[in-house]
């Protein structure tokens, strides 16, 4: 049974390129439950750059994660993100919003280097009372194959899209709800992935700029196994655990260096592209590479900057449960995506 026409428990499933994430919520109590996490591995090269090389073994792991988390609902909420995603703070002539949809296609072919025939819009006003000539509103514009594609990954997997939402959003969307007091003034939320590191810079609670930065686990492993000649296995283990090594400590040497380059890249050109005044006082990290034993440490020395790790369930009430055999400690930097997710209430 729906409440006010939203149902009551939404399910999202976040597709990275190592892991599959479920994260399923209760919106029927007041305020948002986290009732069931579940996690299911990926094969190695099934995707590849945000490429999905092999449908099946993909579906499968779906599957599993949804079997595992109990899921008996089948509509998700999933998100898609990467290049071809542009999102773009802007200023337009005031207007009402369904004159400003009328006008935003137009104002979109100024700023999305993308076929506009390709891509499917949407924005937000972020001023709607106010009074001046202009207004602020944000942009978002996604190809269309890119949304397709995903759809066409969840029909393999049996399940279908209650909605599908933009990376950024969903992780703004969580990190918003366990960190009220980080929506004043400019704030980086820095997700390390598998694959790709996602950057993502708000001023006061607002997305301004999303940036993706070619380093991640996968990369670190990689080091790890062709610079300081460990296994596959023994580089796990440095990367999961949680003692510092020589061995960790030479690779992040390098791959922070990558990440806080990334980092300062994306201030000074948010700084000279847009009106925010304020420079960034903090970083909130996440995501698998929030883990790596002492990465944290050596962002913070390299961008002379407070990084903190963000934690997903700060303020989110959890039912006893929910993590079942999951260690809490150990899961919850991977979880602030597919928890935006399912704290997005669906018709």
């Amino acid at each position: 049974m729906a409440l006010f026409g939203r149902k009551k428990v939404t399910i999202g499933l976040d597709v990275g390129s190592g892991l599959v994430k479920v994260a399923v919520i209760d919106h029927g109590k007041g305020e948002p439950e986290l009732v069931r996490v579940a996690i299911s591995p990926l094969a190695a090269d099934a995707i590849v750059e945000g490429e999905v090389m092999d449908p099946g073994i993909v579906a499968g792991a779906i599957r599993d994660a949804l079997l595992a988390a109990g899921v008996k609902v089948k509509s998700v909420v999933t998100a898609v993100g990467g290049r071809d995603v542009i999102i773009k703070k802007i200023q337009i002539a005031r207007a009402k919003e369904q004159d400003a949809r009328d006008l935003i296609r137009w104002e979109a072919e100024q700023h999305v280097p993308f076929d506009m025939e390709s891509v499917e819009l949407d924005f937000q006003i972020l001023d709607p009372e106010g009074d001046g000539q202009e207004m602020s509103v944000l942009l978002v514009a996604a190809k269309r194959d890119l949304i397709e594609n995903k759809i066409r990954l969840l029909t393999d997997a049996d399940v279908s899209p209650a909605a599908v939402d933009v990376d950024a959003f969903a992780l703004h969307n969580a990190f918003e709800v366990n960190y009220p007091d980080a929506m004043h003034g400019v704030v980086c939320l820095v997700n390390i992935g598998h694959e790709v590191t996602n950057v993502n810079i708000l001023e006061d609670g607002v997305p301004l700029l999303t940036r993706d930065i070619p380093v991640g686990t996968r990369r670190l492993r990689e080091d790890l196994q062709r610079e300081r000649g460990l296994t596959n296995e023994q580089a796990d283990e440095l990367l999961q655990g949680y003692d510092k090594s020589p061995h960790l400590d030479a690779v992040l040497a390098t791959r922070g260096e990558e990440i806080a380059v990334g980092i300062e890249r994306a201030a000074a050109f948010l700084a000279t592209a847009s009106r925010a005044q304020s420079l960034i006082k903090v970083v909130y990290i996440c995501g698998g590479g929030a883990r790596v034993p002492g990465l944290n440490e050596a962002l913070a020395t390299r961008l002379r900057l407070t990084v903190e790790l963000a934690n997903p369930l700060q303020r989110l009430r959890v039912r006893d449960g929910a993590f079942d055999a999951l260690v809490i400690d150990e899961v919850a930097p991977l979880l602030m995506l597919p928890i935006g997710l399912a704290l997005r209430q669906v018709a």
